[in-house]
């Protein structure tokens, strides 16, 4: 996908779109995937990950890319929410949002969006712009309404994607978040009695293999909806991609510090990475961990860390305990004792293998038959907390050690008489990591992007008194501050109006203010940049002439031989690596 100027049309989950990290292979994948799209090559695909993993982060950026870039694939978004619908208001809900986003594309106004339009309104924008199949789709859709013939409503409504690609020539990416919700909560009957129509998933038995219209659904609920697409959409045509909650450690420690930064809450850069370690870079984990309502929370210090973690898991009314608490409440539903708990908690801890009922009878002595442990499986991998492996006998937990940590803490006392100590695991965890320092510097030094600012900020933050020889060879006589403020992209303007931006600003007690330039690409900083960065440190005093200015320069890459030479001239500071504490 060609380079873009970024818009966010699509107001995404995530909130602050910094907060996406990491993906990279999974965006890479799905950008060839999408640029065949126009070459009609591509097959429909579903996202199967559970809740949480960040799959509805991840289409909804992919949404915004594909709208931003204004050309080669038009996207459509459309979640099925998880409340009660009657057939024909689901039918003018899908194809209004459809026929918004499509003209928020057309207008190049991603406003539009925000609201999405009427029939009354699809159609006035279809006479204005001689769109016919807009009109004709809305007249469609309101006379079978009154008709009741709610059928060709939602006919009308699904295939429209495909219609108006194969009319005008065009495609389209057809996104539905959560689609096994649609065998779930539309019904028939208009007071949403009964039953939910769960045949509805068939409606796009056609249209699934459609290559100018193609799809891309998820699901939350994996073993749901590979059963939902084997029975109405025919086994193959939905490509299966998994999508792990879990990212690099290089990534993880970036969101860590996004995070942090998003919530104004203050780490260090040792404590940053102990929150990736044990949030095991888990997203979702680490936001659980940063966001905690923990009231001792402190996560400027190894005791608060794992304090603060260990409540995000054992705590019942945590958001992290709450979220997996949701699929073990579903499971045990269905398999309410012991036996099915024992299997659950052992599968689990001892994730590494496949176990036959056989082996497990044996090894946990069941006092059931190998049949009856056979049926209490497959219900738990029907609820998605245990994995079938290839043979119909095969079985083992979820390769997910946050799952394994929440077990744990909710059965392990019932099934084995002892409660777990897991805040003495954290703690011989951190030790083992502590033995590493190259690896945690290495990983300190592979941070890129704005992860940089903060990784400053915070080194400099979490030092009551702050020694510049600890990050900088110095140029001048060494200088111990007393940091009272540190500011992020702070923005000014020179007398002519130029706009200008000092990456960190941090104010001593004394009277002095660090400046600092970061440059984190992996190439030599050169004169010219030196140059530039000497202009902005004059506009700043002469605009705060009371106050002492230190410039500072950060350079991952290094620095040129002239470069250095100006930096030493001109009394600033130098240092091309992020020190650790």
């Amino acid at each position: 996908m060609r380079s873009i100027t970024m818009q966010y049309p699509l107001q995404e989950k995530i909130g602050n779109p910094d907060l996406m990290v990491g993906r990279e292979k999974e965006f890479k994948n799905f950008h060839r995937w999408i640029d065949n799209i126009s070459k009609k090559l591509s097959k429909s695909r579903v996202i199967l990950a559970r809740r949480k993993s960040g799959k509805t982060a991840f289409i909804q950026r992919l949404f915004n890319q594909l709208w931003s870039a204004g050309d080669q694939v038009i996207p459509f978004y459309f979640d099925i929410a998880e409340n009660n619908i009657w057939f024909p208001m689901f039918s003018i809900k899908y194809f209004c949002s459809f026929a918004t986003q499509y003209i928020s594309f057309l207008e190049r106004e991603p406003l539009l969006i925000q609201s999405t339009f009427m029939p009354e309104q699809i159609r006035d924008y279809g006479v204005s712009n001689n769109i016919q199949a807009l009109v004709q789709d809305v007249d469609s859709l309101l006379k079978n309404k009154d008709s009741g013939f709610h059928d060709l409503m939602w006919e009308t409504a699904y295939s429209a994607p495909h219609r108006f690609a194969a009319l005008h020539d065009i495609r389209f990416l057809v996104i539905i978040d959560e689609f096994q919700n649609i065998t779930q909560y539309v019904y028939r009957d208009e007071a949403c009695a009964g039953k939910p129509d769960e045949t509805l998933a068939g409606s796009f038995h056609y249209h699934v293999e459609s290559k100018i219209a193609p799809m891309l659904v998820t699901g939350s609920y994996i073993r749901w909806l590979i059963n939902i697409s084997s029975k109405y959409l025919e086994a193959g045509r939905l490509t299966e991609m998994f999508m792990s909650p879990y990212i690099t450690e290089e990534s993880g420690l970036e969101a860590v510090y996004r995070y942090a930064d998003a919530y104004d809450e203050p780490i260090t850069n040792d404590t940053a990475i102990l929150i990736n370690t044990l949030c095991m870079s888990d997203p979702f984990f680490i936001s659980c961990v940063i966001q905690t309502n923990y009231d001792n929370k402190d996560l400027t210090t190894e005791k608060g860390v794992i304090e603060t973690v260990n409540h995000e898991i054992t705590h019942r009314y945590s958001e992290m305990s709450r979220t997996w608490g949701e699929y073990i409440q579903l499971t045990l539903q269905k398999v309410n004792d012991r036996n099915a708990k024992e299997m659950l908690l052992f599968l689990s801890k001892h994730s590494h293998r496949y176990w036959t009922p056989k082996e497990l009878k044996s090894e946990l002595g069941l006092d059931i038959s190998v049949d009856n442990i056979h049926k209490k499986l497959l219900t738990l991998v029907e609820a998605d907390v245990l994995e079938w492996g290839n043979a119909d006998i095969d079985f083992r937990g979820l390769q997910d050690g946050t799952l394994n940590l929440i077990l744990r803490n909710r059965f392990e006392k019932e099934i084995l008489s002892f409660e777990p100590d897991l805040k003495k695991e954290f703690h011989e965890q951190i030790e083992r990591l502590k033995q590493d320092k190259e690896k945690l510097q290495g990983m300190l030094n592979r941070i890129t992007g704005e992860v940089a600012e903060m990784q400053i900020a915070n080194a400099i933050r979490s030092k009551k008194r702050f020694k510049l020889s600890r990050f900088f060879d110095l140029p001048f006589p060494d200088i111990v501050l007393n940091i009272v403020d540190v500011r992020l992209r702070v923005p000014f303007q020179r007398n002519d109006g130029k706009n200008m931006e000092l990456d960190v600003v941090a104010d001593s007690s004394c009277g002095r203010v660090l400046l600092m330039e970061v440059k984190k690409k992996a190439v030599k900083t050169g004169f010219a940049l030196i140059e530039n960065f000497i202009e902005k440190t004059m506009v700043f005093k002469k605009q705060h002439p009371e106050a002492i200015v230190l410039p500072a320069f950060l350079s991952l890459g290094g620095f040129t031989g002239d470069a250095l030479d100006l930096c030493s001239q001109e009394g600033i500071a130098v240092c091309d690596t992020i020190k650790k504490f």
